[in-house]
């Protein structure tokens, strides 16, 4: 949690049926690294003597990094899972050291929050030296907790990750629950995960497209968005239940 000195209590919405936590995605929500991951997949499976789609790319967005090394073993990647995922993880890690494209809006609301005092944590299915990489990169106490993929047994679209990381929201805060943390996302597999843990869920389509779903929140970018619009959302979850 943040200290209070960091609070405004003019700003801080967590009293009551209110928004409490805000969990992030990060490539393709908070950083636009998937061009990093595509061109070390190509390099990778070139190396390798095989070959490498756009389509095979688009395929991986979101997915785990197990299940990502699977997929680049059967594209001909004589390499164990841990050898490919390594790899990959040097390659993006080393893009960002030279330039972290953030993707628009993000920083300015995770700033919002911040001053708000509503914590955030990141669920990315990348390890934690990429996840550290960026967490570096912005303010302290930007985010209160990692959960990576190296963290959990099933990686998205299974519930696992978010599930987990509501856990340890509700440690600190036992207030925190599915009906007032709202999940941040741009894939499928990651919307389908956080819907299954049964949050509040954005979608914020990026590299490619989301299908149309009636059970989640979709906007077209988080530019211009704040505290305000995610609290909406609570109040909104709010009234479904009470119809229910």
């Amino acid at each position: 949690m943040h200290s209070s000195s960091t609070a405004h209590p003019e700003t801080t919405v967590r009293d009551g049926p209110a928004l409490q936590a805000v969990l992030w995605d990060m490539d393709g929500t908070l950083v636009d690294t998937e061009p990093y991951w595509i061109q070390g997949e190509m390099e990778l499976v070139s190396q390798h003597g095989g070959s490498w789609s756009e389509e095979q790319a688009e395929a991986l967005v979101g997915q785990s990094l197990t299940f990502s090394s699977r997929i680049l073993q059967s594209a001909g990647v004589d390499l164990s899972s841990r050898q490919i995922i390594d790899h990959l993880i040097g390659h993006v890690v080393r893009s960002v050291r030279r330039e972290i494209p953030w993707r628009p809006g993000a920083r300015e609301l995770l700033a919002e929050l911040r001053a708000a005092d509503v914590p955030c944590a990141l669920v990315t299915m990348s390890e934690k030296p990429l996840a550290e990489e960026i967490r570096r990169q912005l303010p302290d106490g930007t985010f209160d907790f990692l959960m990576t993929g190296d963290m959990v047994a099933q990686g998205k679209p299974d519930p696992e990750p978010y599930r987990r990381a509501l856990e340890l929201l509700q440690k600190s805060n036992p207030d925190a629950g599915v009906d007032n943390v709202v999940a941040l996302e741009d894939s499928l597999p990651g919307v389908t995960s956080a819907q299954a843990a049964g949050l509040i869920t954005v979608g914020i389509p990026h590299f490619i497209p989301l299908p149309e779903d009636n059970g989640r929140i979709h906007w077209e970018t988080l530019q211009g968005r704040s505290v305000a619009d995610l609290q909406s959302l609570v109040q909104r979850r709010s009234t479904i239940v009470q119809v229910q």
